[in-house]
């Protein structure tokens, strides 16, 4: 039998552990008898991270975006423990993470669906698809270990040199800890309009929830772009096609 042939290289994650024997067995058994396809591979074993100082997870994210396609396996974001097993230099990213932020993607977990297999709650006809916005936030953030008490501040400061705002976080009366994070507009709004185009592409109700009302700066941020991205008509008439709900 003539195997099909792939135009696009695939860009092949390989990952630590049994996730390298089962994609080996998916590649055997699956891929090649079947497909004339190159594959653009990266070693994302936490070994050769460590070796490369990381830079392979990069290289293996700007290869994602030359061709568009990518296949990643399981990979260990390390701890304390698995630098000792592993006797790594650090404590690396995690290699999704590190992945996300430069695509500049949106993660969709969209369920398999099996007849055979019931769903946990059973009245539930269809499947629900959950969204997660893939730059920035916990995966990029810096913290601190507050030893003893004092005053934590975020300050910003212009690229004039200058201090534009300066608000006080805590004043601790001992030991604690704290955690600053960011987000982007333009990246925002890339989450935004990918949640728009997958639930008109696969024709499903868009349900959108923040805690706004309790983080006034953040989380409004995101519910502000994603009210403004309802009102161009373009939208509106590509919602109506596509006879959907929209609710935030």
């Amino acid at each position: 039998m003539a195997k099909i042939k792939v135009k696009t290289p695939l860009v092949e994650l390989d990952g630590d552990e049994m996730t390298r024997i089962i994609w080996k067995e998916i590649k055997d058994r699956f891929v090649h008898p079947y497909l004339d396809i190159e594959l653009d591979y990266y070693d994302l074993g936490v070994e050769y991270r460590d070796k490369t100082d990381d830079k392979v997870t990069v290289d293996s994210a700007h290869a994602i975006q030359k061709y568009g396609v990518g296949v990643k396996c399981a990979t260990i974001t390390p701890n304390q423990d698995r630098v000792k097993e592993y006797n790594l230099k650090q404590e690396w990213k995690s290699p999704n993470g590190t992945i996300r932020s430069i695509l500049d993607g949106t993660v969709f977990r969209k369920p398999i669906i099996v007849k055979n297999i019931p769903p946990a709650v059973r009245s539930w006809k269809k499947a629900i698809t959950v969204g997660r916005h893939a730059y920035g936030d916990l995966y990029k953030d810096t913290e601190i270990y507050i030893p003893e008490a004092g005053k934590v501040e975020l300050v910003y400061t212009g690229k004039d040199g200058k201090e534009k705002q300066r608000a006080l976080i805590h004043d601790f009366d001992g030991a604690g800890v704290i955690m600053g994070q960011h987000n982007l507009d333009k990246s925002i709004l890339s989450f935004a309009q990918a949640c728009f185009n997958y639930a008109i592409s696969e024709k499903i109700d868009l349900w959108f929830a923040t805690k706004d009302t309790i983080s006034k700066k953040y989380h409004a941020r995101f519910a502000r772009f994603l009210t403004n991205l309802r009102k161009p008509k373009r939208w509106i008439s590509k919602k109506r096609e596509s006879n959907i709900h929209i609710i935030s």
